[in-house]
């Protein structure tokens, strides 16, 4: 491997001008199309007439970002292929929040989450959720959009801030239409973000002779390690940790994130909107799988010369773009297909996010305050699309600021964990008192994920609990200017405290806090909340208090009651139809299954006990 540096050459401009095109003219194709849209409605759902298909892959689309195709297979790289375990989070989230959140959103068609919080507590608590939205959702756009910008500035020298500007434009324009523009957008999203993983893939695979090559240095190098049950909280990725913290951010993500909600609540029917969380479960499960190959293939051709602590990338995130221009850079236009996927993904999170926000804007702050003709707040919602694009580009600056990637997206779904939580605590709106419990529930589970969040960026778990395994230098043919070794021994039992050395463990000033997993910020968020709610709630009077039952979830709302009801309903037509036939008929049954009722002195007890045939 050589350490000089990769361009793009004009075939890969072009490709990537081209698919970007082409995608922006579906858009506008189908914007055009749509043009008459009339209200805020129809501007923010698509007026509740979508397919399952097309929603399934929006949801899975708006949420695979730019940060999620470029983190993830440094993540394998680094730590292994555990990072896979977080399908079957995927699997129980979904499942979660089709049999509890879905049906009260949808029976309601509210357009804003956060208005539900209103309906059930109090409007403070309605304006706080939406505070902690606006915060969570410019932090996290803002990351998306740098993301792709700097790993093409240092992989391949194109202008940073041109890239973050461009991005927002796009994205802006998108948005200033409508609704269905970027749900139809986010369908071709999905292919050409496939295509782009499988480029890489394909040629690593060609390279290296056959994937078993690939797994076999993988195997070697100790990134094959799914048999890590340990659960100590303070572990980066476990089999817990993955399972159990995937599960609860990604409940979060899909049963209250606004931009989630929102699209599920787009379709035609209820049937539709479960339909589409169980696709949406194909497409993430086909994406991680995606991440997790190309990430043992980025081990494979760099198991000898780590481009990261060779100093020839400044971060783990861009280690993809840099194998892509390793081994793409003499097949011209492929590169260039690859950066177009990245930017696809990028397009449709932040597009989703704009629109979100301009959603939650209309109906939480101007529709309760101001009353405006559809018309008019259609205009608002359009221009609040365009006002939220600008100040992502300003959020963009800001997340230049913040470190590694998956670590700050961990603290980014640490706050939606109160709104996985905050729905459940007793009270009524009506209530001079009870809405305390929400509320306070809410705040506290806030004040600790945050806590936990900075804590964990201020002062990281040292390698001894993430444990980061080996990489090497050895093979490396040119000059590296560091020798920082950043794996350690293992310690055979960690501990919750660390001292350094020569202090006594008994000072209390020697001790050092490790943070837990960051998967489990959003987990420690949400317990907190769990616990001061119901305590508050029990204090103030909550069980006295009665709730409108549209708010609640009732057991018909379920798929599984249906599914055990219909289950039930067949045993019982099975044996009502079994006691309307004739006794010969029933005797000839019995006869056939029981061959032994049919002779002698066990038919006449049968006979006897149960009123059946005479002998």
């Amino acid at each position: 491997m050589s350490g000089d540096a990769h361009l793009l050459v004009a075939a890969d401009y072009v490709v990537f001008a081209v698919v970007l095109l082409l995608s922006a003219a579906v858009g506008f194709y189908y914007a055009w199309r749509s043009r008459r849209q009339g209200n805020s409605r129809d501007f923010l759902t698509g007026g509740r007439k979508l397919n399952a298909l097309a929603v399934s892959m929006s949801l899975t689309a708006s949420y695979i970002s730019s940060v999620t195709v470029l983190s993830n297979p440094a993540e394998v790289y680094r730590y292994g292929a555990i990072f896979g375990y977080l399908s079957i989070s995927y699997v129980i989230a979904v499942v979660y929040t089709s049999e509890v959140f879905l049906p009260v959103f949808y029976r309601l068609a509210i357009n804003s989450t956060y208005e539900y919080l209103e309906l059930r507590f109090s409007r403070a608590t309605r304006l706080l959720g939406m505070l902690i939205f606006f915060f969570n959702a410019l932090l996290y756009t803002g990351l998306v959009i740098y993301a792709p910008a700097l790993a093409l500035n240092q992989v391949t020298g194109m202008n940073l801030w041109g890239g973050i500007i461009s991005t927002a434009t796009v994205c802006t324009l998108y948005c200033a239409l409508v609704s269905k523009t970027f749900i139809t957008y986010d369908t071709h999203t999905i292919g050409i973000m496939f295509a782009g993983y499988m480029s890489v893939i394909i040629k690593c695979v060609i390279l290296k002779g056959g994937i078993s090559t690939i797994l076999s240095d993988a195997q070697e190098g100790g990134r094959i390690n799914f048999v890590d049950f340990d659960i100590n909280p303070l572990r980066r990725h476990t089999f817990w940790t993955l399972v159990i913290g995937g599960t609860v951010g990604w409940s979060a993500v899909y049963g209250t994130y606004q931009p989630q909600v929102q699209r599920y609540n787009s379709c035609k029917s209820i049937k539709h909107a479960r339909l589409a969380l169980f696709i949406n479960v194909l497409g993430l499960a086909c994406t991680l799988t995606s991440s997790v190959i190309s990430g043992l293939c980025l081990y494979s051709f760099y198991k000898n010369c780590d481009p990261w602590k060779a100093g020839q990338v400044s971060s783990p995130d861009q280690l993809l773009p840099y194998l892509v221009m390793d081994i793409l850079a003499d097949h011209q236009g492929l590169p260039g297909l690859f950066f177009a996927a990245v930017y696809c993904a990028s397009l449709s999170t932040v597009s989703t996010s704009i629109n979100a926000m301009a959603a939650v804007t209309t109906e939480d702050l101007i529709k309760p305050r101001i009353k405006l003709s559809e018309k008019k707040l259609l205009l608002i919602s359009k221009g609040l699309s365009v006002f939220f694009g600008i100040v992502c580009v300003a959020m963009a600056g800001l997340a230049s600021l913040m470190g590694h990637m998956m670590q700050v997206e961990g603290s980014v779904n640490a706050e939606l964990s109160m709104f996985f939580v905050v729905q459940k605590r007793n009270g009524n709106k009506d209530s001079d008192i009870c809405p305390q419990g929400g509320l306070c529930g809410l705040v506290t589970g806030l004040a600790a994920a945050v806590s936990v969040s900075i804590i964990g960026m201020i002062s990281p778990s040292p390698p001894e609990m993430t444990r980061p395994l080996f990489l090497s230098t050895e093979g490396c043919n040119f000059t590296t200017g560091s020798s920082f070794n950043w794996t350690t021994p293992l310690p055979t039992e960690p501990s919750l405290f660390t001292t350094t050395p020569g202090q006594n463990t008994d000072d209390i000033h020697a001790v050092q806090w490790h943070s837990p997993s960051y998967l489990y910020f959003c987990v420690i968020g949400g317990l907190t909340s769990v616990i001061v709610g119901i305590i508050i709630s029990l204090l103030t009077g909550g069980l006295r208090e009665t709730v409108d039952p549209r708010l609640m979830l009732m057991k018909e709302d379920t798929l599984s009651y249906h599914l055990f009801k219909r289950v039930k309903d067949g045993v019982r037509a099975e044996e009502q139809r079994y006691q309307k036939q004739p006794t010969d008929d029933r005797r000839s049954i019995l006869s056939y299954t029981f061959p032994s009722l049919g002779h002698g002195r066990n038919r006449q007890c049968w006979s006897a006990k149960q009123g059946g045939w005479n002998q």
